[in-house]
């Protein structure tokens, strides 16, 4: 995994699971700590997340809200969509341009 960026915007790419997780919640949380406004999470580069993962992006959420920020996720995968929609947290994270509407499970 690896991140890139500052206080406004952070590019994150590779895999945000278990063996990533400390150093993205320290970037995330750096991030969010040391700016003002939107935090932007570019996710364009990111392979594959895991449950971990998930939770490091809920944890930045929540902190953002506590510092008055808000956390908005850019470029989320397909595949990742479709999770979010699945666990409903697409209600509750910022998500540019929202979610697709083919990533919607099929009933």
């Amino acid at each position: 995994m690896h991140i890139r960026g500052d206080h406004a915007k952070l590019v994150v790419g590779g895999r945000l699971d278990v063996r990533s997780a400390a150093d993205a919640r320290t970037a995330l949380h750096s991030a969010l700590d040391d700016g003002v406004g939107d935090l932007v999470l570019d996710l364009t580069e990111l392979d594959s997340w895991d449950a971990t993962g998930l939770g490091v992006i809920m944890g930045a959420h929540r902190r953002a809200g506590r510092a008055g920020r808000r956390l908005v996720l850019r470029g989320v995968p397909p595949q990742m969509q479709r999770l979010l929609v699945a666990t409903r947290l697409h209600r509750i994270l910022a998500i540019e341009g929202g979610i697709a509407a083919d990533s919607l499970p099929r009933v």
